[in-house]
């Protein structure tokens, strides 16, 4: 299992180490262990969400606020999609930056997306299956959003507008200047 920093520091790129043969293949999905010692700090992962979305489908930008935030561990089972992490932390020096990765069935690729950074995914493929750990219960009464199409974050979906599938929820996020957001000099792992 490799780890690399993304272009945001705190998004870190896991590439499993894949075994595979004419019988088919077998990976390791996830070590606390080297996750930890990559990161520096515990994360405890608590609930394990599967979603499977047609082509077009947009789920995102969400997050939840403290004291639910939670820690994601994303990865596609089968198909492609564009995964997005979105820096939300006041203060931050990437504020409104943004990752964007395509992980697939075949590049078995995880995103750890933190506390702080609102986070989502587009299908690009026919159909996809999609996995994720959190590290917090979901709290309906601390879900939040952000705008999917905000000029001043300037995400690249690789799907025309049009063309894109959204839950109506999704369809009236505010922008990321309107939103409530996290504070970066505070802890988020506490």
């Amino acid at each position: 299992m490799t780890f690399t920093r993304t272009k945001i520091a705190d998004v870190i790129m896991i590439d499993p180490l894949v075994h595979g043969d004419e019988r088919g293949y077998f990976v390791e999905t996830f070590r606390a262990d080297k996750l930890e010692a990559f990161l520096g700090f515990k994360v405890n992962f608590c609930q394990d969400n599967e979603s499977k979305s047609s082509q077009g489908v947009l789920r995102g930008l969400h997050y939840q606020l403290p004291p639910h935030a939670q820690t994601k561990l994303v990865r596609v089972i089968e198909g492609r999609v564009l995964d997005v992490a979105v820096d939300i932390r006041k203060g931050s020096p990437t504020f409104g930056q943004h990752v964007a990765v395509e992980l697939t069935g075949e590049n078995k690729r995880q995103l750890f997306v933190p506390r702080g950074f609102a986070h989502g995914f587009v299908v690009l493929s026919k159909t996809a299956t999609f996995a994720y750990k959190v590290d917090n219960f979901y709290s309906p009464e601390c879900d939040r959003g952000i705008a999917f199409d905000d000029a001043s974050i300037g995400i690249d979906w690789k799907i025309d507008k049009e063309k894109l599938q959204l839950s109506e929820k999704d369809t009236k996020q505010p922008l990321l200047k309107e939103a409530e957001l996290f504070d970066y000099d505070k802890d988020l792992y506490v």
